[in-house]
C-alpha cells in the first residue's frame, strides 16, 4: 500500500507490489533448486530444448503415451502475428475478432443502458460485470446431442476485480502519502461490489455465422459481492472460525469476489476460483504502532496467524469502511469466508452458489476437473502467489453420469493433496488430513476444519514444494497430461536457486508438464518435466529454453492461463502485468506443441491492447469458436507505452478500447474468434 500511497499505480500493479515480501515461511528447498538438482547446471547453459538431457533424465514421461499421443494431435496451421504493443486487438489472418459483450452491456431484462456518467449499484447489479476473466461455454440445451453443442450455449464470466482509475469519472489523482482509499465514496463501494462476481449469458451463432448475447435468455443471472447468498458445505461448514455477526450459524456466506480461472465439471457445473481475497479487508482499531505495520493492524486479533499467511489486511478496497463484514477488526472470521472454490449450476438460476470447502482455502487459480480411474474426481488446482503450492482434491464419492444430483455432493468428501516436487523427476502428492503427521493439535489444528481453513500452514507443515505462481492447471483429455502455468517469480533470490534453472528474479515463468502414474490422476504419485522455459531465446541472459523452431514471434512471458481444445492441443494465455516493458510486447495467446519434434514451439495468435492482460480462452466443442476474455486494457503499464507516457484516468486513458469513442472509457469485453468463412480455430 506505501507504493500505492506513493505512485498513481493501478489495481494489478497494486497487487504485484503487495508481494515484494513473500508470506511463505517455509524452508523447503524452492521449485528451481529441485530443477537444478535434477537436471544440473551444463544441461541448461545452451538456452535451447535440451531434449538429450530430459531424456536422460530418466522416465519422465511415459514415452509411448507421448508417441501415442503425437500421431494424434494435430498441428497448428495459421499465420502468426507479430510482438508489438498498441490501443487495440490483433488476431491471426484468416480470423475474425469481434466483441461479443462488454463491461455494462445488460444482462437481466431491466438493466439500463450503460452511462458511465451515470454508473449505480443497482444497475451495474443488471450488468456485465468489471474484469471478466475465466469463460466457460456450457451447451443449451444440457444435453443436446453432440453435432448440436456448438450452436447456443451459456457463457459463465469470472469478474475478478476493479480499476477504479479507469472506471470513475471525476477521481481526483492521488497525492503523493495520500491514503488512495479516501476518495472512494459508498456509491463507489456499491458499483465495485456489484462489478465484482460473474455474469451467465446466453448466447447463440446466427445464420452468417456470427456470435450475439440473448438478452431475454431465460437463464442470464448476474452473481455478486453485494448480495448473492452461498452455502458454505464440506468440513468446514458451520465450523466456530466461519462463523460471523450476520451468520451464526456459520453456513451462509454473502457474495463471491477475487473470482479468476476457473472450470466445468464433468456434470455441467462451474468451479469459480477466488483468488487475492485478502485485498478486500481492512482494519479500523490500530495498535500502537511497533515499526511493523502488519503486525499492528494484526495485534490482539484472534486469527492474526491465519491472517497473516494470506495477506489479510490488503488495504486494496474501502470497503470496509462501508460495510463491517470487510473490516477484521469487527469481523475477524470474515475472510475465512473467502478463498475456495465456489460452484455453481448454470442451468438453474434460482439454486444457490456453494462454497466447497473441503478443496481448501488459498488464493485458487483454475480448477482442472477429471475422472479418476475408478470413477472418483480429480480437482487440480494452483495458489496464485509467489512460492505458493500445487494442490489436488480427490473425492471419497465416484461420478455417476445417470445421477447428476448426486454428483453435486461430490466435492464435499474427500483428500486434499499438496505436491512436493523431486529431484528425480517425481512429484509426492501429500495427504493434508488431520491428525496424520503434523497436523495435529500440537501444532494447531484441532479438526478438518482447521486444516482446510488453514490449508497453506498445512502445506508448510508437510514439506511442500514452493512453486512460481502457480496458476491454471488443466488436464489433457486426449494424453492426460496435466498442465501448470507457472507464471513468473521475480523474488527468487540468487541464493535461493544456485543455478540458471529456473531463474532468481524471474520475470518471465515457465509451464510445467505431468504425467500421473499409471494414468491414474487419483495416483499418490506423479513424473514432472519443464516444456518451455519463457522469455526471449535470443536474450542468451535471459535463459529461456523453446524448441529452435520457434520463431522470433513465438516465445511468451508470464504464462496464466491455458485451453486445450478438442484436438488435445494447448493454447496458452499470458499476464505480464507492469512487467510487460521486459518483454517489449503486450499479452496475448499462442498455440504451444506438446508432442513430436515439434514439442515446445509455441505460435502467436492473438494479441491484446495495451496494459490488458488476455484470460478465459475457451472453445465450442467443435473447435470452431474461441472465446477470450479481455481484462483491464489501459492499466498495467502504461506510463512505459511511449505514444501514451503516463498513467490512465477515466478522462485520459491510454485506449478507449474496444468502443473507441470519446468520452467512453475502456471496457473489459469478451472477444469471439472465428475463421473466417468457417472451419476450426488453429486449422
Amino acid at each position: 500500500m506505501d507504493a500505492w500511497r506513493d505512485e498513481q499505480i493501478s489495481r494489478g500493479e497494486a497487487y504485484d507490489r503487495s508481494q515484494d515480501t513473500p508470506i511463505n515461511p517455509s524452508d523447503t528447498p524452492v521449485f528451481g533448486e529441485i530443477v537444478r538438482r535434477r537436471f544440473g547446471r551444463r544441461a541448461f547453459l545452451g538456452g535451447g530444448l535440451a531434449a538429450a538431457a530430459l531424456a536422460a533424465a530418466g522416465p519422465a514421461l511415459l514415452a509411448g503415451s507421448r508417441r501415442a499421443a503425437a500421431a494424434a494431435l494435430p498441428a497448428f496451421v495459421f499465420d502468426e502475428i507479430a510482438h508489438g504493443v498498441d490501443e487495440t486487438h490483433h488476431v491471426a489472418p484468416g480470423y475474425d475478432a469481434d466483441i461479443l459483450i462488454r463491461w455494462g452491456d445488460p444482462v437481466m431484462p431491466g438493466a439500463p443502458p450503460f452511462d458511465p456518467l451515470k454508473q449505480t449499484a443497482s444497475a451495474q447489479a443488471l450488468q456485465f460485470g468489471y474484469n471478466n476473466d475465466f469463460v466457460g461455454f456450457l451447451p443449451l440445451p444440457q444435453n443436446a446431442p453432440a453435432g448440436e453443442r456448438s450452436a447456443r450455449g451459456l457463457l459463465f464470466v469470472n469478474h475478478e476485480y476493479t480499476n477504479e482509475e479507469v472506471m470513475f469519472p471525476g477521481l481526483p489523482p492521488v497525492a503523493k502519502g495520500e491514503d488512495p482509499l479516501a476518495r472512494m465514496t459508498a456509491d463507489h463501494v456499491g458499483i465495485e461490489m456489484a462489478a465484482h462476481g460473474a455474469s451467465i449469458v446466453e448466447v447463440m451463432r446466427d445464420g452468417a455465422g456470427k456470435w450475439k448475447v440473448v438478452p431475454d435468455g431465460q437463464l442470464n443471472r448476474r452473481i455478486t459481492t453485494a448480495d448473492t447468498e452461498m452455502t458454505i458445505a464440506g468440513p468446514a461448514a458451520g465450523h466456530e472460525r466461519m462463523r460471523t455477526k450476520a451468520d451464526p450459524n456459520g453456513t451462509l456466506a454473502v457474495g463471491t469476489l477475487n473470482n479468476c480461472a476457473g472450470g466445468v465439471t464433468p456434470w455441467g457445473t462451474v468451479l469459480t476460483a477466488e483468488e487475492n481475497f485478502h485485498g478486500y479487508f481492512v482494519a479500523s482499531v490500530k495498535a500502537p504502532a511497533s515499526g511493523d505495520k502488519k503486525a499492528d493492524y494484526l495485534a490482539g486479533n484472534p486469527e492474526a496467524r491465519n491472517h497473516k499467511r494470506y495477506g489479510v489486511p490488503g488495504l486494496w478496497y474501502a470497503w470496509g469502511r462501508f460495510h463491517d463484514r470487510f473490516d477484521i477488526d469487527k469481523e475477524p472470521n470474515e475472510p475465512n469466508r473467502f478463498g475456495w472454490l465456489v460452484e455453481v449450476d448454470p442451468y438453474d438460476p434460482e439454486s444457490r452458489p456453494v462454497k466447497r470447502t473441503a478443496l481448501g482455502r488459498f488464493k485458487h487459480e483454475g480448477a482442472g476437473a477429471v475422472i479418476a480411474a475408478d470413477g472418483r474426481v480429480v480437482v487440480y488446482s494452483g495458489d496464485d502467489e509467489r512460492f505458493e503450492y500445487l494442490y489436488k482434491f480427490v473425492s471419497e464419492g465416484r461420478f455417476d453420469p445417470k445421477d447428476r444430483k448426486a454428483n453435486m455432493s461430490l466435492l464435499d468428501r474427500g483428500t486434499l493433496y499438496v505436491a512436493r516436487f523431486e529431484a528425480d523427476g517425481s512429484v509426492a502428492w501429500l495427504p493434508l488430513v488431520f491428525g496424520e503427521g503434523k497436523l495435529t493439535a500440537e501444532n494447531g489444528f484441532a479438526s478438518q476444519a482447521d486444516v482446510v481453513i488453514e490449508a497453506r500452514r498445512a502445506a508448510d507443515l508437510l514439506g511442500a514444494t514452493p512453486m512460481d505462481r502457480p496458476e491454471d492447471v488443466e488436464v489433457n483429455p486426449i494424453t492426460g497430461r496435466v498442465y501448470v502455468m507457472l507464471t513468473n517469480n521475480t523474488r527468487r533470490k540468487p541464493e535461493q536457486v544456485d543455478g540458471p534453472n529456473p531463474r532468481a528474479d524471474n520475470v518471465f515463468g515457465q509451464v510445467l508438464e505431468m504425467v500421473p502414474a499409471n494414468g491414474d490422476h487419483a495416483a499418490a504419485t506423479s513424473r514432472w518435466e519443464l516444456l518451455v522455459r519463457c522469455g526471449d531465446p535470443a536474450a542468451g541472459a535471459v535463459g529461456a529454453m523453446w524448441n529452435p523452431a520457434t520463431s522470433s514471434n513465438g516465445w511468451f512471458a508470464s504464462p496464466d492461463n491455458c485451453a486445450i481444445d478438442a484436438r488435445g492441443r494447448l493454447w496458452v494465455t499470458t499476464d505480464q502485468g507492469s512487467a510487460w516493458p521486459k518483454s517489449g510486447t503486450a499479452d496475448g495467446m499462442w498455440g504451444l506443441a506438446t508432442d513430436g519434434e515439434g514439442r515446445g514451439t509455441g505460435r502467436m495468435f492473438f494479441r491484446v491492447p495495451v496494459g490488458a492482460e488476455l484470460c478465459g480462452p475457451c472453445f465450442t466443442p467443435d473447435d470452431e469458436t474461441l472465446f477470450l476474455a479481455v481484462q483491464h486494457p489501459a492499466t498495467d503499464g502504461v506510463a512505459h507505452y511511449a505514444p501514451f507516457g503516463r498513467n490512465s484516468t477515466f478522462e485520459d486513458p491510454a485506449t478507449r478500447w474496444p468502443d473507441f469513442q470519446s468520452g467512453m472509457p475502456p471496457r473489459p469485453s469478451i472477444v469471439v474468434v472465428t475463421k473466417t468463412g468457417g472451419g476450426k480455430v488453429g486449422g
